[in-house]
Protein backbone atom coordinates (compact mmCIF):
# COMPACT_ATOMS: atom_id res chain seq x y z
CA UNK A 1 0.00 0.00 0.00
CA UNK A 2 1.76 3.07 -1.10
CA UNK A 3 0.85 7.02 -0.83
CA UNK A 4 3.92 7.34 -3.60
CA UNK A 5 1.17 8.93 -6.75
CA UNK A 6 -0.25 11.80 -4.14
CA UNK A 7 2.70 13.45 -2.82
CA UNK A 8 2.68 16.12 -5.67
CA UNK A 9 -0.88 16.75 -4.80
CA UNK A 10 -0.51 18.00 -1.85
CA UNK A 11 3.24 19.12 0.16
CA UNK A 12 1.80 18.24 3.65
CA UNK A 13 1.96 14.63 2.14
CA UNK A 14 5.29 14.83 1.03
CA UNK A 15 7.80 12.37 3.39
CA UNK A 16 4.45 10.98 5.69
CA UNK A 17 4.16 7.54 5.55
CA UNK A 18 1.41 5.11 4.98
CA UNK A 19 1.19 4.41 9.06
CA UNK A 20 0.56 7.72 9.81
CA UNK A 21 -1.75 8.61 7.10
CA UNK A 22 -4.14 6.15 8.47
CA UNK A 23 -3.84 6.95 11.76
CA UNK A 24 -4.32 10.90 10.74
CA UNK A 25 -8.28 9.59 9.10
CA UNK A 26 -8.54 7.22 12.15
CA UNK A 27 -7.88 9.77 14.72
CA UNK A 28 -10.77 12.08 13.18
CA UNK A 29 -13.70 10.21 14.17
CA UNK A 30 -11.99 10.31 18.44
CA UNK A 31 -15.36 12.39 18.84
CA UNK A 32 -17.51 9.73 17.29
CA UNK A 33 -18.51 11.96 14.26
CA UNK A 34 -19.44 11.23 10.88
CA UNK A 35 -17.33 13.19 8.04
CA UNK A 36 -17.50 13.55 4.30
CA UNK A 37 -14.46 13.10 2.39
CA UNK A 38 -13.75 16.21 1.41
CA UNK A 39 -14.00 16.67 5.47
CA UNK A 40 -11.38 13.36 5.91
CA UNK A 41 -8.44 15.37 3.52
CA UNK A 42 -9.48 18.34 4.61
CA UNK A 43 -8.80 17.46 8.46
CA UNK A 44 -5.86 14.99 7.58
CA UNK A 45 -4.10 17.02 5.55
CA UNK A 46 -4.09 14.12 2.81
CA UNK A 47 -5.04 14.60 -1.02
CA UNK A 48 -8.72 13.63 -1.45
CA UNK A 49 -7.87 10.64 -3.73
CA UNK A 50 -5.62 9.11 -0.78
CA UNK A 51 -7.67 9.77 1.92
CA UNK A 52 -10.26 8.29 -0.55
CA UNK A 53 -8.02 5.41 -1.26
CA UNK A 54 -7.57 4.83 2.42
CA UNK A 55 -10.88 5.48 4.19
CA UNK A 56 -11.92 2.50 1.09
CA UNK A 57 -9.01 -0.09 2.35
CA UNK A 58 -10.16 1.19 6.36
CA UNK A 59 -14.25 0.34 5.17
CA UNK A 60 -13.12 -2.82 3.78
CA UNK A 61 -11.68 -3.93 7.54
CA UNK A 62 -14.60 -2.78 9.07
CA UNK A 63 -12.82 -0.14 10.67
CA UNK A 64 -14.81 2.39 9.18
CA UNK A 65 -18.59 1.93 7.44
CA UNK A 66 -20.54 4.50 4.70
CA UNK A 67 -23.69 5.80 5.75
CA UNK A 68 -26.47 6.33 4.03
CA UNK A 69 -25.34 10.08 3.28
CA UNK A 70 -22.50 8.87 1.61
CA UNK A 71 -20.68 9.84 4.62
CA UNK A 72 -17.70 7.93 6.88
CA UNK A 73 -18.05 6.48 10.52
CA UNK A 74 -16.54 4.78 12.70
CA UNK A 75 -17.07 0.80 11.74
CA UNK A 76 -17.77 -1.90 13.91
CA UNK A 77 -14.34 -3.29 13.76
CA UNK A 78 -13.11 -0.29 15.44
CA UNK A 79 -15.74 -0.21 18.21
CA UNK A 80 -15.15 -3.43 19.08
CA UNK A 81 -11.45 -2.66 19.30
CA UNK A 82 -12.40 0.34 21.41
CA UNK A 83 -14.66 -2.14 23.99
CA UNK A 84 -11.99 -4.01 24.44
CA UNK A 85 -9.73 -0.98 25.62
CA UNK A 86 -12.22 0.11 28.19
CA UNK A 87 -9.66 -1.53 31.49
CA UNK A 88 -7.31 1.06 30.90
CA UNK A 89 -9.17 4.23 30.70
CA UNK A 90 -6.82 7.14 32.05
CA UNK A 91 -6.87 7.52 36.21
CA UNK A 92 -9.91 5.46 36.10
CA UNK A 93 -8.74 3.40 39.22
CA UNK A 94 -7.35 5.93 41.00
CA UNK A 95 -10.62 8.08 40.44
CA UNK A 96 -13.00 5.52 41.11
CA UNK A 97 -11.26 4.14 44.06
CA UNK A 98 -12.19 7.43 46.14
CA UNK A 99 -15.55 7.58 44.71
CA UNK A 100 -16.19 3.73 45.78
CA UNK A 101 -14.81 4.88 49.17
CA UNK A 102 -17.24 7.66 49.45
CA UNK A 103 -19.95 5.49 48.18
CA UNK A 104 -19.25 3.07 51.01
CA UNK A 105 -19.59 5.29 54.00
CA UNK A 106 -23.03 6.38 52.38
CA UNK A 107 -24.45 3.12 51.63
CA UNK A 108 -23.51 1.03 55.08
CA UNK A 109 -23.43 -3.07 55.10
CA UNK A 110 -23.56 -3.09 51.19
CA UNK A 111 -20.70 -3.93 49.24
CA UNK A 112 -19.54 -1.72 46.46
CA UNK A 113 -17.74 -3.06 43.23
CA UNK A 114 -16.40 -1.08 40.12
CA UNK A 115 -16.54 -3.39 36.77
CA UNK A 116 -15.34 -2.87 33.28
CA UNK A 117 -15.61 -5.17 29.99
CA UNK A 118 -13.30 -7.78 29.56
CA UNK A 119 -13.89 -10.48 26.22
CA UNK A 120 -17.71 -11.37 27.00
CA UNK A 121 -17.73 -10.93 31.28
CA UNK A 122 -17.02 -7.94 34.14
CA UNK A 123 -13.37 -8.01 35.19
CA UNK A 124 -14.20 -5.82 38.70
CA UNK A 125 -12.96 -4.47 41.76
CA UNK A 126 -14.53 -4.63 45.16
CA UNK A 127 -14.99 -2.40 48.18
CA UNK A 128 -15.86 -4.43 51.42
CA UNK A 129 -18.01 -3.11 53.86
CA UNK A 130 -15.76 -1.23 56.77
CA UNK A 131 -12.55 -0.38 56.57
CA UNK A 132 -11.47 -2.77 54.25
CA UNK A 133 -9.44 -0.81 51.20
CA UNK A 134 -10.46 -0.92 47.76
CA UNK A 135 -7.96 -3.49 46.20
CA UNK A 136 -4.74 -1.26 44.13
CA UNK A 137 -5.76 -3.00 40.93
CA UNK A 138 -8.08 -5.13 39.33
CA UNK A 139 -7.96 -8.83 40.18
CA UNK A 140 -8.56 -11.76 37.79
CA UNK A 141 -12.12 -13.09 39.09
CA UNK A 142 -14.82 -11.89 36.85
CA UNK A 143 -18.56 -11.92 37.07
CA UNK A 144 -21.71 -12.44 33.88
CA UNK A 145 -22.75 -9.78 32.14
CA UNK A 146 -26.04 -11.16 31.49
CA UNK A 147 -26.77 -12.07 35.81
CA UNK A 148 -25.06 -8.97 37.17
CA UNK A 149 -26.32 -5.69 38.03
CA UNK A 150 -22.64 -3.95 36.71
CA UNK A 151 -22.62 -6.76 33.81
CA UNK A 152 -26.04 -5.41 32.23
CA UNK A 153 -25.26 -1.49 33.16
CA UNK A 154 -22.04 -2.35 30.62
CA UNK A 155 -24.00 -4.47 27.77
CA UNK A 156 -26.78 -2.21 27.55
CA UNK A 157 -24.70 0.30 26.04
CA UNK A 158 -22.04 -2.07 24.19
CA UNK A 159 -22.24 -3.36 20.76
CA UNK A 160 -25.12 -5.20 19.34
CA UNK A 161 -22.60 -7.57 18.44
CA UNK A 162 -21.26 -8.43 21.75
CA UNK A 163 -25.35 -8.66 22.92
CA UNK A 164 -25.56 -11.31 20.40
CA UNK A 165 -22.34 -12.94 21.27
CA UNK A 166 -23.57 -13.22 24.88
CA UNK A 167 -26.60 -14.47 23.89
CA UNK A 168 -25.39 -17.27 21.74
CA UNK A 169 -22.75 -18.44 24.27
CA UNK A 170 -25.43 -18.74 26.34
CA UNK A 171 -27.10 -17.56 29.47
CA UNK A 172 -26.44 -19.89 32.22
CA UNK A 173 -28.55 -20.16 35.31
CA UNK A 174 -26.90 -19.90 38.39
CA UNK A 175 -29.99 -19.43 40.73
CA UNK A 176 -33.41 -20.01 39.99
CA UNK A 177 -34.22 -16.81 39.54
CA UNK A 178 -31.27 -16.18 36.50
CA UNK A 179 -32.78 -14.93 33.49
CA UNK A 180 -31.99 -17.35 30.89
CA UNK A 181 -34.09 -16.09 27.68
CA UNK A 182 -32.88 -13.69 25.14
CA UNK A 183 -36.21 -11.78 25.00
CA UNK A 184 -36.30 -11.02 28.29
CA UNK A 185 -32.90 -9.98 28.31
CA UNK A 186 -32.61 -7.72 25.56
CA UNK A 187 -35.87 -6.46 27.35
CA UNK A 188 -34.25 -5.81 30.48
CA UNK A 189 -31.11 -3.78 28.15
CA UNK A 190 -33.59 -1.47 26.64
CA UNK A 191 -35.15 -0.52 30.05
CA UNK A 192 -31.39 -0.03 31.32
CA UNK A 193 -30.55 2.31 28.72
CA UNK A 194 -33.60 4.53 29.34
CA UNK A 195 -33.54 4.40 32.76
CA UNK A 196 -29.25 3.92 33.28
CA UNK A 197 -29.88 2.15 36.50
CA UNK A 198 -29.93 -1.93 36.47
CA UNK A 199 -31.05 -3.99 38.83
CA UNK A 200 -30.59 -8.29 39.94
CA UNK A 201 -32.71 -9.75 42.10
CA UNK A 202 -31.16 -13.05 43.42
CA UNK A 203 -30.02 -13.96 39.77
CA UNK A 204 -26.24 -14.10 40.59
CA UNK A 205 -25.98 -15.29 44.24
CA UNK A 206 -29.74 -16.07 45.92
CA UNK A 207 -28.75 -14.23 49.05
CA UNK A 208 -27.51 -11.24 47.44
CA UNK A 209 -29.68 -8.59 45.05
CA UNK A 210 -27.45 -5.67 42.99
CA UNK A 211 -28.47 -2.45 41.60
CA UNK A 212 -25.75 -0.59 38.68
CA UNK A 213 -25.49 2.42 36.83
CA UNK A 214 -22.99 3.04 34.42
CA UNK A 215 -19.80 5.35 33.70
CA UNK A 216 -19.35 7.16 31.29
CA UNK A 217 -16.44 8.57 30.11
CA UNK A 218 -14.71 11.23 26.99
CA UNK A 219 -17.17 11.23 23.72
CA UNK A 220 -20.26 9.47 25.93
CA UNK A 221 -18.80 5.96 26.10
CA UNK A 222 -19.39 3.67 28.93
CA UNK A 223 -16.04 3.06 30.37
CA UNK A 224 -17.02 1.06 33.74
CA UNK A 225 -20.48 0.45 35.92
CA UNK A 226 -20.89 0.97 39.61
CA UNK A 227 -22.39 -1.78 41.47
CA UNK A 228 -23.98 -1.50 44.79
CA UNK A 229 -24.45 -5.58 46.37
CA UNK A 230 -27.12 -6.27 49.61
CA UNK A 231 -28.32 -9.43 51.20
CA UNK A 232 -31.87 -10.20 49.83
CA UNK A 233 -34.45 -8.32 51.93
CA UNK A 234 -32.59 -5.09 52.02
CA UNK A 235 -34.28 -1.97 51.01
CA UNK A 236 -32.48 -1.20 47.78
CA UNK A 237 -34.71 1.89 47.50
CA UNK A 238 -32.21 3.01 50.27
CA UNK A 239 -29.53 3.07 48.16
CA UNK A 240 -30.48 3.64 44.84
CA UNK A 241 -29.80 7.41 45.47
CA UNK A 242 -26.45 7.58 46.63
CA UNK A 243 -25.69 4.94 43.98
CA UNK A 244 -26.85 7.50 41.49
CA UNK A 245 -24.94 10.45 42.62
CA UNK A 246 -21.69 8.41 42.65
CA UNK A 247 -22.01 7.40 39.19
CA UNK A 248 -22.54 10.68 37.64
CA UNK A 249 -19.69 11.93 39.54
CA UNK A 250 -17.17 9.44 38.73
CA UNK A 251 -18.27 10.12 35.37
CA UNK A 252 -17.96 14.53 35.39
CA UNK A 253 -14.92 13.58 36.85
CA UNK A 254 -13.90 11.19 33.50
CA UNK A 255 -14.67 13.82 31.31
CA UNK A 256 -13.85 17.24 32.67
CA UNK A 257 -10.38 15.77 34.82
CA UNK A 258 -11.77 17.64 37.77
CA UNK A 259 -10.93 17.38 41.23
CA UNK A 260 -12.15 14.92 43.58
CA UNK A 261 -16.23 14.49 43.09
CA UNK A 262 -18.13 14.93 46.83
CA UNK A 263 -21.01 12.47 47.75
CA UNK A 264 -22.16 14.41 50.73
CA UNK A 265 -25.46 13.63 52.29
CA UNK A 266 -26.23 16.87 51.61
CA UNK A 267 -26.14 15.69 47.79
CA UNK A 268 -27.77 12.65 48.36
CA UNK A 269 -30.86 14.59 49.81
CA UNK A 270 -30.89 17.27 47.27
CA UNK A 271 -30.63 14.46 44.83
CA UNK A 272 -33.74 12.55 46.48
CA UNK A 273 -35.63 16.10 46.15
CA UNK A 274 -35.50 16.04 42.96
CA UNK A 275 -36.44 12.69 41.97
CA UNK A 276 -39.15 12.34 44.93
Amino acid sequence: MSGGGAVAGNSTDAGRSVTSKVIAILMTFRTGDAYSLTEIARLTGLPVSTAHRLAMELVDWGMLQRTGEGQFRVGTQLRAIANQATAVVPNLHERARRVMEDLADAACRAVVRLGVLQDAEVLFLEKEPGDHPVPVAFGSATMPLHATAMGRALLAFASTGLIDLVIERGLTRYTPYTTTEPDELRHALSVIRLTRVATCRREYEVEYCTAAVPVFGVGGRVVAALELSLRDGQDMRLVRAPLIVAGRALTRELQSGAARPSLTISAVRQFDTLVS
